[in-house]
């Protein structure tokens, strides 16, 4: 505790950043404060104030650093990149770097195209959202395609280009086909512009054009043309119906709220663009510290617009603190000013209760669902025990499996579930050392005689206080082994766990002639499972799982592979010019075939890096 006094008070009066470390040197938290000797010295005073989240923190708490800043902005500019890079666990976690769809339209092309995106750029291009839900967009495409003869293809159409000849859809009345020629720039940009009015929220003088239209086409007969404006009007219907108007101006804002239960905080945001709710979404906030709504609040706003991509001109909260800060700090990233705005009545107030109102309601259903899982899962893990006779209900399964292609780069993997879910923290990759081909028999005892006998000496090294439990990888046995295969899996691992002296059910999953499991060999007998059962439910994730772990890991390593033994040859490609050239063509041999203008357009390829490229592969040729 000297240390820890002495680091106290050498703490300086001035900006800055703090950095909590555990005895293991992990980052466990990240603070700003305006005066660095006052806002750490707080954590380490008894108080009454402090919750139980905050003393637990401080439990771990065994050393911290500090950065200085110039000001107090800095300060949270500094502290929201360092959370973003060490994901302390004491922080607000929010879900990393979500990009909300958008609706583009390239209005700076000569015939503009209407597609959904992620990516909001300076490009010229007009942008709708964005959307929290990703469906919902998808079908509002949809739909104006029905009612608009746009195109939706990548081709660079100019005025007064080559015509092409018009596909299928120009065909079946879905675009104009202005490739061929077909429709002038000027006429197509009409079209254009009805969209931009139908997502503006301005769309009463295309829904008039069209009845006008229908109406005219059912008094001259023409009943058939009459029911495509008819459909053309359903479809408009539709696309309002997913808007709901909530003011009568047209700016772009987000509602943010939260709900406490004295135990769990929920936070909800609404979005509304051009004066609709486009939509909404919600965080429980994970290992929350903090007891003030205010603090929630501001803490939240710089996790979550810290992350995405549009902030709005106006975000509005029931409370928070460091207003101006926050204020200050998002009309930087933005560029253009951005205000925080408290409502003490009217409109806005009403709609941050409806908010608050929807967090209690989803926090509410999320312990539910946690109750109603946590139920679930017990009894089929009562069932499982009961149908294997254990003694106790297996809280912690281990699941192996053997992955290689034609033997080459044989891999192992174990996964891990708790309380019958994955825990993947606790998943392991194993390279495999001592056996040469494709023997997974010879390859399986090699991983389970590894990580077991890791487990062994991790609980000598506790014992003997040489290791801390934190930082024990393999100390904690399953209750139960299943093995991605029959009985001479199950042989093999029984052999290794013998030969350590360890007791543990050792179970395998029989396939059928899909290789999916229809059936589980244990103590040498094969036991039918019924497959609509739920128990062949959680065998099958499990199944599944670790053949997936498994997978990703062997292609991992044969892409390093073959990224070292072709790209690392060529000149001027370097590693960051490697990993775009796989980004982009997804392949050696498609980057093998590509030409000069697509090797160009690539990201960080410049004209030498691509002339080295086609010359390698012309030489290897």
């Amino acid at each position: 505790m000297f240390d820890l006094e002495y680091q106290l008070k050498m703490l300086p009066e001035k900006p800055g950043v703090y950095l909590m470390k555990n005895s293991l040197g992990e980052i466990i938290y990240v603070g700003k404060a305006k005066i660095l000797k006052n806002r750490v010295k707080q954590y380490f005073q008894n108080s009454k104030n402090h919750g139980s989240k905050v003393k637990a923190m401080v439990k771990n708490i065994e050393e911290f650093e500090y950065i200085i800043t110039d000001s107090e902005m800095e300060a949270l500019i500094l502290e929201c990149n360092l959370i973003k890079k060490y994901r302390p666990r004491y922080n607000i976690l929010l879900k990393d770097d979500k990009h909300y769809p958008f609706i583009k339209i390239t209005i700076n092309e000569d015939f503009p195209r209407v597609f959904v995106t992620r990516i909001r750029a300076k490009d010229g291009s007009k942008y709708f959202g964005p959307y929290p839900e990703v469906s919902p967009v998808y079908e509002t495409i949809e739909l104006i395609k029905k009612v608009f003869p746009i195109r939706t293809c990548r081709l660079s159409i100019k005025e007064n280009g080559e015509p092409l000849k018009a596909c299928l859809n120009y065909h079946i009345n879905l675009c104009a086909a202005p490739c061929a020629g077909y429709i002038s720039k000027e006429k197509y940009g009409e079209t254009i512009k009805q969209v931009i009015d139908l997502l503006s929220g301005k769309e009463s003088e295309i829904i008039s054009e069209l009845k006008e239209k229908m109406n005219d086409a059912a008094e001259n007969l023409e009943f058939e043309k009459a029911a495509t404006f008819r459909d053309k009007l359903i479809a408009i219907d539709k696309i309002r119906e997913r808007q709901k108007i909530i003011s009568s101006n047209f700016e772009n804002e987000d509602f943010i709220n939260v709900y406490s239960d004295e135990e769990d905080w929920c936070a909800q945001i609404f979005f509304v663009r051009s004066g609709k709710v486009i939509g909404r979404e919600h965080f429980i906030l994970d290992n929350n510290i903090f007891t003030d709504k205010a603090e929630v609040i501001s803490n939240f706003i710089k996790d979550f617009y810290g992350g995405t991509a549009f902030i709005p001109k106006n975000i509005y909260v029931a409370e928070a603190s460091d207003i101006e800060l926050l204020e200050e700090w998002l009309t930087s990233k933005k560029g253009a000013r951005v205000s925080i705005k408290v409502p003490q009545k009217g409109e806005k107030k009403r709609l941050l209760e409806l908010v608050e109102s929807n967090a209690k309601n989803t926090l509410e259903q999320f312990k539910l669902k946690i109750k109603t899982d946590k139920e679930l899962q017990e009894n089929i893990l009562n069932e499982l025990a009961n149908l294997l006779q254990l003694q106790e209900q297996p809280y912690r399964i281990e699941a192996y499996d053997i992955s290689n292609i034609q033997g080459v780069d044989s891999v192992g993997t174990m996964i891990v579930f708790e309380k019958g879910k994955p825990k993947n923290s606790d998943y392991r990759r194993f390279k495999i050392k001592s056996v040469k081909g494709a023997n997974d028999y010879d390859s399986m005892r090699e991983i389970l005689t590894r990580r077991f006998e890791h487990g062994l000496q991790e609980i000598k090294e506790i014992q003997s206080r040489e290791l801390l439990l934190t930082g024990a990888k393999f100390s904690v046995f399953p209750d139960l082994i299943l093995m991605d295969g029959g009985k001479g899996q199950v042989n093999v691992a029984l052999e290794v766990l013998q030969n350590l002296n360890i007791n543990i059910p050792v179970c395998g999953m029989v396939k059928d002639d899909k290789h999916k499991t229809r059936a589980l060999v244990y103590n040498n007998k094969e036991i039918e499972i019924k497959t609509n059962s739920r128990i062949m439910n959680l065998i099958t994730r499990i199944q599944d799982e670790v053949h997936r772990f498994a997978i990703t890991y062997h292609r991992s390593l044969r892409d390093k592979r073959i990224l070292h033994s072709v790209l690392e040859d060529i000149p001027d490609v370097g590693i960051k010019r490697r990993k775009e050239l796989l980004k982009k063509f997804g392949s050696i041999e498609n980057i093998r075939k590509a030409s000069y203008e697509e090797l160009i357009a690539t990201e960080s390829i410049n004209e030498k890096a691509a002339k080295s490229i086609i010359d390698f592969f012309h030489k290897e040729k």
